[in-house]
């Protein structure tokens, strides 16, 4: 199993799961943690049971993501089938494990260990730019976290040099900050760029005033054998793909 730990979020529990130690097959084969896929049912529960144990806890909370900017406040983990429609959350409950599915997109977890209180966010680029990581935030204050004591982590996600975008997809980040073209390089194709994610999640969270930011840089596209890939999986015309986990829970 593939666990990636960041120093910023010691000593509470987290962890950012790679594709190894599952028991799914073909195009899932490894940890596929990810309840919206097409894999077998009892395949993903057992791989989150799984992760779980590696965590040392059993109570696990996932959202039904949505690319929004919605956080939503966790009091106890519910069923699979019956999460809210949201991309990030925050709790001060220990033993719930705040847990996130990503396949390119960028996992951020959060804590602030002296209020014991802690945060996770789901941001692609639509939820990035709308916001996701101050809704986390807030969502983290408004549970008693203090802004300058809240550190982060992102964890595995798709790089710059694997993430071709159009001159579009650019003009949508220059009309919100031109400063964000400093974010994207250009392609070897015309009129196309090279948008780096986990550059940007950074300045919206440092910008946001918190005491740290870490990047584990592990890029989900270019490793196959590490992490699932949502492009790779496009680029390779395959039908679905799984999804991996990143989860913090207060012990």
């Amino acid at each position: 199993m593939l666990i990636l730990k960041a120093k910023t979020l010691a000593p509470i529990g987290h962890g950012f799961f790679g594709r190894p130690g599952g028991v799914s097959c073909g195009v899932y084969a490894g940890l596929n943690c990810g309840p919206g896929s097409g894999d077998l049912r009892e395949h993903v529960l057992e791989n989150r049971r799984r992760a779980m144990e590696a965590l040392g806890v059993s109570g696990l909370a996932t959202l039904y993501q949505v690319h929004s900017a919605d956080a939503v406040i966790v009091t106890a983990p519910w069923e699979i089938g019956t999460a809210p429609h949201a991309d990030a959350m925050a709790t001060a409950v220990p033993g719930i494990a705040l847990g996130i599915l990503t396949a390119d997109c960028a996992p951020v977890l959060l804590a602030d260990s002296k209020a014991g209180i802690i945060g996770a966010a789901h941001a692609g680029w639509k939820g990035a730019i709308g916001g996701v990581t101050d809704s986390v935030i807030a969502a983290m204050e408004e549970l008693g976290a203090t802004r300058s004591n809240i550190t982060a982590a992102i964890g595995p996600c798709i790089a710059q040099q694997s993430y071709e975008v159009d001159s579009g997809f650019r003009e949508r980040f220059l009309a919100a900050d031109p400063a964000n073209d400093a974010i994207f390089i250009a392609s070897n194709r015309a009129g196309h760029f090279r948008f780096a994610l986990e550059d940007y999640v950074a300045q919206r969270l440092s910008r946001a005033g918190i005491a740290a930011v870490d990047r584990l840089s592990a890029d989900t596209y270019a490793a196959e054998d590490k992490f699932f890939s949502f492009r790779r999986t496009t680029h390779k015309g395959e039908a679905d793909y799984g999804r991996n986990l990143s989860a913090i829970v207060l012990k």
